[in-house]
Order: structure tokens, then sequence, then C-alpha cells
């Protein structure tokens, strides 16, 4: 779905997330404890007033239709922002890192197509570690590693005995968090590990387990399913999102410090939307030269049984907010929206509910359309922004705070 940006910040706004005496008569909400556990309720309404909303404008814009090929992207695979500021992406057509300087000016290529040291295999997003060295999961199960000057640095093989890595998330200083699909004697158990990974790709410690959210079962590809969410913010807070209900689960390492929650009505999936999604499946598989009948087969392995999920990502936003992406479901679109929906690209709005430190809701901030967020550094977010001919580009927006109240 989407890829990471880039950025160097010329300046940093603070944001002091503590509370004060006007944001808590602002705010409806209510905190309770159960079990030790802070449960935070928020209404619908947050806490900033109509025009005192946080504004993204783009900073930057990294990308071309044709032109110099240091800046034409074939597809952008995966975004990485160093301590310098400099922009890494992954093009996961070419298999290889166009580095960027702060201000978008290119400086270098590093690795290649291959299955060698230095060399890329369906690469995942560029992985910050420590030092800045350059990390690069693959398909292949190995963790390919570069020094900051794009030197090879070698590689390794994750461990993938007792399962399969889903998605790897790393902070600014670092540290690697990975979701591994747990196995049993090459059976899926039902679970998913959070763990702590070294740069080898080795899990150095299991933080915890939740119940897996399995695309498939009993035979058939759920579509519109609840999903396991989460990020990991700069103060290694992780965040997961349970998107069945509206909850935000927020970890300190192992343990599970709050509960944030916000209203949700659930939407079944209707016959108008099985057939946006139809109309995309028929034509994907279509593309591929099947033929009618087995085009038909495949469509008819996929289960539309709703609700559709509460909100569609979580990120980790600057000092500790957390920002929630709200979906939509194909039957609210009308026209050529509807006609070319993709559930890939479309289902996420480029509208995000975003909350203090505490789990308080503020209100919503709003995207570029066709842009999909990769990372979070200070006050900037990076991210791949698509035109209507379906171009991709480097996109850096950075935070314009309005005087409302919230956050100081």
């Amino acid at each position: 779905m989407s890829a990471r940006h880039t950025v160097m910040a010329v300046f940093v706004l603070f944001f002091s997330l503590a509370a004060c005496s006007k944001e808590d008569s602002d705010w409806a909400g209510t905190v309770s404890d159960s079990a030790g556990v802070t449960i935070v309720s928020n209404p619908e309404t947050g806490i900033w007033p109509p025009g005192e909303e946080w504004v993204l404008e783009e900073e930057l814009r990294i990308g071309a239709v044709e032109g110099d090929p240091n800046y034409v992207f074939g597809r952008i695979g995966g975004i990485g922002v160093d301590s310098d500021g400099r922009i890494l992406v992954l093009d996961g057509q070419a298999q290889h890192i166009q580095v960027y300087s702060s201000d978008g000016v290119y400086q270098q290529t590093i690795g290649r197509r291959g299955d060698g040291p230095g060399e890329l295999r369906f690469g995942g997003a560029p992985l910050i570690g420590p030092g800045d060295t350059i990390l690069v999961p693959d398909a292949m199960g190995r963790f390919v590693c570069f020094l900051p000057d794009g030197s090879s640095a070698g590689g390794s093989r994750m461990e993938l005995q007792k399962g399969v890595p889903v998605a790897i998330r790393t902070t600014p200083s670092g540290l690697l968090v990975a979701q591994i699909r747990l196995r049993d004697a090459g059976m899926a158990t039902g679970e998913d590990a959070m763990v702590l990974l070294g740069t080898e790709g080795v899990v150095t410690d299991t933080l915890f387990t939740v119940p897996s959210d399995e695309l498939r079962t009993y035979g058939s590809y759920q579509i519109f399913f609840p999903k396991r969410i989460w990020d990991i913010s700069v103060d290694t807070l992780l965040l997961v999102g349970d998107s069945d209900k509206y909850r935000i689960r927020v970890y300190s390492g192992a343990h599970l410090d709050r509960i944030i929650e916000k209203p949700f009505d659930a939407r079944m999936v209707t016959d108008r939307d099985k057939e946006a999604v139809n109309d995309f499946l028929r034509a994907t598989f279509s593309s591929t030269g099947r033929s009618p009948e087995d085009v038909e087969t495949l469509v008819s392995m996929y289960d539309y049984s709703g609700p559709f999920p509460a909100f569609d990502a979580v990120f980790a936003g600057p000092r500790n907010t957390i920002w929630v992406q709200q979906n939509q479901a194909p039957s609210e679109l009308s026209g050529e929206e509807f006609e070319t929906f993709n559930p890939r690209e479309d289902f996420g709005l480029p509208l995000w509910d975003v909350f203090d430190s505490e789990g308080r809701f503020l209100g919503v901030v709003t995207t570029p359309n066709g842009f999909a967020p990769s990372v979070f550094r200070e006050d900037k977010l990076y991210g791949v922004w698509r035109d209507q001919y379906g171009v991709e580009y480097v996109l850096r927006l950075g935070i314009v705070r309005n005087p409302g109240p919230g956050i100081e």
C-alpha cells in the first residue's frame, strides 16, 4: 500500500502535550481504570475548535514523469529518512535505493537486483538502523545491510523457523520492532508475536502476542476484514489498533498502559460495495491472460462478510500524538470514482483523526488526495503521492500548527 518518506527539519515545532485546565474543560470524554489499564473514552467531537485544526503544507516533492532517470520512479516500494534528513527511496521495479539530500537533490544509488551481497530481491522499505546503517528486508527472508555511505555491509538470514515477518518498523534511534506470524511445524498457530529485532534480523526479545488477522479463512479470502494495525513512536510506545472496534492499545514495552476508544457505527458490506471490488478483481485477473471461467472462479473465492473495519491505518505522530486514518465504502462513491475503485489505494480516506499523548481526540487533519503516508520525522510527514495518471512522487508535508487548544 504505501511507501516511506524523507526529510530534514529546518526548524522544529515544539509540541508540549501536557494537559492544562483549558484542555480539560474543552474535552468531553471520560478516563477510567480497568485492572491498572487506563481507558480513555472519547466523544465524537475533538478539542480543536473549527478553523484551528492542524494543517499539512507541501514542503518538498521528488519525482518526474520523464527526463533525468534519477528522478523517475518505476514503483516506490518504501521510504526511509536517516539522522541527516537524507531521503532513501526503494524503487520496487528497479530493486535499488535512490538517495536524496534533505532538499531533494539526488546523491547516489545503492544496491541492485540480485541475490548476492548488496543486492535486493523484492526488497521492502529501507529501515534506518543504529548509526544510520540501512537495512532492507526482502521476500527471500534476508536482511540486506548497507553502510551510510552506500557500501555493502553483507546481510543475514532472518529466523523463519518459528514464524514469518508480517511487518517491521523502526524508530529514529534505530530500534527495530517486528510483527511475526507464528508457526508450529509449518502451520499457522493463529497468533502473532510483537518482537524486538537485532540488526541481523534475529529476535532478541518477545514483547507479547496478539491474535492473527488472517486474510484467508475457510477457503476464501476476506476483503473487508478487521485488521491488526500498528506503529511505534519515537519514545518506543507501541500502538496496536484493533479495527473491528475503534480501539487503540498503547504499550510501553510489554506493558499495556492505556486503551483509547472513539464512537464507531458499524457498517455492513452492501451489494454495491461487492460490485465495485468484483469489477476491480475481474479487471486485475483478466489482465494476466486468464480465461473468463478462471476469472470468475477466482472472484468467487472472495468473502464480503462485514462489517467494515472502523479505520484503515495507525501512525505514530509528533511527540506521541496518534493518527488514525478514516475509511470509506465503495458505495459512498459515485461516477468515475466508483467505477475505478481500487481497494488497495482508495479504501483509506485523506482524513486522519488525531489524538494527543493522553489519548484525547483533538480533531481531524487532511492529507492530499492520492497521498499515502510512510513515516513521520519530527513535525514532517513523508509519503508517496500519485497523480491522476498513476505517476508516483515522494512528498514531504510540514505541520502548520494553528493556535487552537490541545497542544501548546
